[in-house]
């Protein structure tokens, strides 16, 4: 069972990035996708994010997710974790006016489109990654979609 937490930079992103549907998709996705675990989910402002992905990918625009994973092995590499101590995942930054416009540019709803950014942020923490943005042909884009048809479907 994977821990997390939620950090709502500003307290209007809350109207934005539904604690109670936020946590009804984590619960759902982690199970498939994590295998136990923390990891915190971070709803921030367009700046901030522009700042981070600055500072930690030398893009100087802002984003609508970023993921720092504390481990960069792949998925299916096994690793040793105490028992008594929770693999450490890493940490999700969600920026909900890139989310909002990705929503308008693709005719998606932000609902779809905000549990689109948290999968696709679980499946970097897990230790998949995607080279380009192609949906037909990249693994984690294919199984990130495959993961969302089957959380709405489950709602």
């Amino acid at each position: 069972m994977s821990d997390y937490d939620l950090i709502y930079e500003k307290e209007e992103f809350r109207s934005s990035a539904d604690e109670a549907y936020v946590r009804k998709v984590l619960d759902y996705v982690c199970p498939m996708v994590l295998d136990g675990g923390i990891f915190s989910v971070s709803f921030v402002s367009e700046d901030t994010i522009h700042q981070e992905n600055l500072e930690y990918r030398n893009i100087d625009s802002p984003t609508d997710i970023l993921t720092f994973a504390l481990e960069d092995s792949a998925a299916d590499e096994p690793f040793f974790i105490p028992q008594e101590e929770a693999k450490e995942w890493g940490d999700i930054l969600i920026c909900l006016d890139k989310m909002k416009e990705n929503a308008e540019r693709f005719n998606q709803s932000e609902s779809d489109e905000l549990a689109r950014l948290l999968i696709h942020g679980l499946l970097h923490l897990s230790g998949m990654d995607h080279e380009t943005n192609d949906f037909d042909r990249e693994e984690m884009l294919i199984k990130q979609e495959e993961i969302l048809r089957k959380l709405k479907e489950s709602l």
